[in-house]
């Protein structure tokens, strides 16, 4: 029987890249992830910058298990990554490792509330209440009974971001989470971000082409 995790304390990256990328040799940029020994750290925070097609998507869908197309290693504190089961899988994903995809994955017919509420029905971490404070918070009320295909993708990035939220986790990822945010809403989404993670002491692993995530705590920057 496999042994339950108890807590994800770093994310080893032991040479590892796209196995797209192994084809293309050392034509590449420098990068300060790919093909490196990195240890990504619990409690601590870290941006990924990146240009386009360097592979921001492509690491956080491997850490969360969505994809496996990748050489090298990847391993959960000394565990290799390429050897869990599905349900493995789904128990790291509910209780260890948070994820705001760039694509946001919204249900459009549903309401911004009941889209929220989907995971927390999985998850079972907040009261309905603290959602709804957290929609009050990041200044989507008013929105909070609109079919989630009538709200602009800032307010959709808002929405998915508390969607994130509700679950524990050693390490929340967030790709391009405030794309499309301007610095005000930017800086609440950040302080809701450092504000959990703080608490649970948690990792956390953002990208950015361009717009960053405003975060009022030290973060390590790394280029892919």
């Amino acid at each position: 029987m496999t042994t339950k995790i108890k807590r994800i304390d770093s994310i080893r990256l032991e040479d590892a890249e796209p196995r797209i990328f192994a084809v293309d040799g050392d034509e590449r940029r420098e990068s300060q992830v790919w093909r490196r020994k990195l240890s990504l750290e619990r409690g601590k925070l870290y941006c990924m910058n990146a240009a386009s097609g360097t592979g921001k998507t492509s690491l956080c869908s491997f850490i969360t298990g969505v994809r496996t197309d990748y050489v090298g290693r990847i391993l959960f504190n000394d565990n290799d990554i390429s050897h869990y089961t599905i349900d493995r899988w789904c128990e790291l994903r509910r209780s260890h490792l948070a994820y705001l995809p760039q694509e946001l994955d919204v249900f459009d017919e549903l309401s911004a509330i009941d889209n929220v509420m989907l995971k927390n029905r999985l998850t079972d971490y907040r009261s309905e209440a603290e959602i709804r404070q957290m929609f009050e918070r990041l200044e989507i009320d008013n929105r909070i009974d609109t079919p989630a295909g009538r709200m602009s993708v800032g307010q959709k990035q808002r929405m998915a971001l508390i969607r994130a939220l509700c679950q524990p986790f050693d390490f929340i990822l967030l790709d391009e989470p405030v794309s499309h945010l301007d610095h005000y809403n930017n800086e609440r989404c950040g302080e809701m971000v450092a504000e959990e993670a703080a608490r649970l002491d948690a990792g956390v692993i953002f990208t950015s082409v361009g717009a960053q995530l405003i975060i009022n705590r030290p973060f390590i920057p790394l280029n892919l």
